[in-house]
């Protein structure tokens, strides 16, 4: 099996680890590429799946160096709060001595692709290249507690006009991050919809909606903005562009690792205890 290796190199402990474990890792699969900084490119090279190890912001990185090479990921905690990792370091060996490893199921989850509309022209990407969101697109006024209005047009239907500090479309995999400290709902991963959810409205009755991915989201800013992919600072937005949201042709993909449940990591990572304590 020939694997690639990706986490943080700069984040204490994560490279101690894996070095510790390269001996063993060795014996199972052969590391065709890795890379500790989160720079590289990996979208043409050829594995069978890719090990990454980390937290959420980890994976989130690897997305986009993968770019549309759609090799699955299996994903290894070594961060605080994640809700992406599937496995814990101790379980990671006895995952590689699997036989039937190549043939567990593949778990795709939808990827949304973000363009950035300039006087008519797309300013985020050249023309091989897509910006791609896994958790959430963000568009956030420029300055603290300044409130934004934000036109949303649904396959060219006006929505609504949102009044607000910003505006936040995720998927069911990031529906666990901004969203949900946003107010919005808990998708589950394999739901094939979107949420948006307006960030501390004006107005009452602008509630989080949800939506298929199968729609084209397109918003109107009417001041300075910020637009922001997975936690990463993309552009600028003026009063005049236009910003355009889809699903992407693409799809993130991890393996299911046997044994892993849902409810179970929300029931834990959130504190679903079932009671309260004084």
């Amino acid at each position: 099996m020939k694997v690639i290796l990706l986490g943080n190199g700069t984040k204490q402990g994560v490279y101690e680890v894996v070095l510790g474990l390269r001996t063993e890792i060795e014996r199972y699969v052969t590391i065709v590429a890795e890379d500790w900084g989160g720079k590289e490119d990996f979208s043409k090279i050829v594995a069978d799946f890719v090990i990454v190890f980390g937290g959420d912001g980890s994976i989130l990185r690897a997305v986009n160096q993968m770019g549309t090479n759609p090799l699955p990921l299996l994903t290894v905690h070594l961060g605080t709060l994640s809700f992406l990792s599937t496995i814990q370091i101790d379980e990671l060996i006895p995952l590689l001595k699997r036989p039937d490893l190549l043939q567990l199921p593949v778990i795709r989850h939808l990827l949304l692709d973000c363009k950035l509309f300039r006087n008519g022209n797309n300013i985020l990407s050249q023309p091989d290249e897509s910006r791609l969101a896994l958790n959430e697109i963000v568009i956030h006024g420029d300055a603290p507690s300044r409130l934004i209005s934000v036109e949303m047009y649904i396959d060219n239907d006006l929505v609504t006009t949102y009044r607000a500090d910003g505006l936040i479309l995720c998927t069911p995999v990031g529906s666990t991050a901004r969203n949900l400290s946003t107010g919005g709902p808990i998708l589950r991963k394999d739901i094939d919809a979107v949420v948006i959810s307006p960030i501390c409205p004006h107005t009452l009755s602008n509630r989080p909606l949800v939506d298929s991915p199968d729609r084209i989201f397109e918003f109107c800013v009417h001041q300075d903005a910020v637009l922001i992919l997975d936690g990463m600072e993309m552009a600028r937005i003026s009063s005049s562009d236009t910003v355009r949201i889809c699903r992407a042709s693409q799809t993130f993909n991890t393996l299911g690792v046997p044994g892993f449940c849902y409810y179970k990591a929300l029931r834990t990572k959130l504190g679903w205890n079932g009671s309260f304590t004084e």
